[in-house]
């Protein structure tokens, strides 16, 4: 025969069960950081080779991402795009020329490029030399949803 006890009992564990379930499923915030150069592991792509260096939510970010490209000379990372998240690409070495509001615009090192939501960006190393760049972008609330015309 099943007792008030034995209800109790299981209710708290399935309540218990919850919140841990809950808890492991939020990921947890990224707290101050530095991210060491030979700590991110360089990865070879079509086009040169890519450095993650983090990807996840902040205090007040859905989601950072952080990475490093080097893109061989001629070459492009992928055909123009769009996509809902904002993107700061930071010119380290190289010249690169980058599609930005309908034309193609040289930026070179130093040269800070802002992607907007959801507007066609594009990016190609016009040099002879690697170009290597910082990309930084982030999903807040405001972020729109992706569309099926976003890749």
């Amino acid at each position: 025969m099943i007792t008030v006890r034995d209800v109790e009992v299981a209710l708290l564990a399935v309540v218990a069960t919850l919140c841990v379930i809950a808890w492991a499923d939020e990921s947890p915030v990224q707290r101050s950081a530095v991210f060491e150069w030979n700590s991110m592991v360089e990865k070879a792509t079509n086009a040169g080779s890519v450095r993650s260096a983090f990807r996840g939510p902040t205090a007040t970010l859905e989601e950072l991402e952080i990475h490093v490209t080097t893109l061989s000379p001629g070459h492009t990372p992928h055909p123009p795009h769009t996509h809902p998240n904002e993107e700061l690409i930071i010119i380290q070495k190289g010249t690169v020329q980058t599609l930005s509001n309908g034309r193609w615009v040289e930026a070179g090192p130093g040269s800070i490029i802002f992607n907007a939501s959801n507007e066609l960006h594009g990016l190609k190393n016009a040099g002879a030399i690697p170009a290597t760049y910082h990309v930084i972008n982030w999903k807040t609330d405001k972020t729109p949803k992706a569309s099926p015309a976003s890749k």
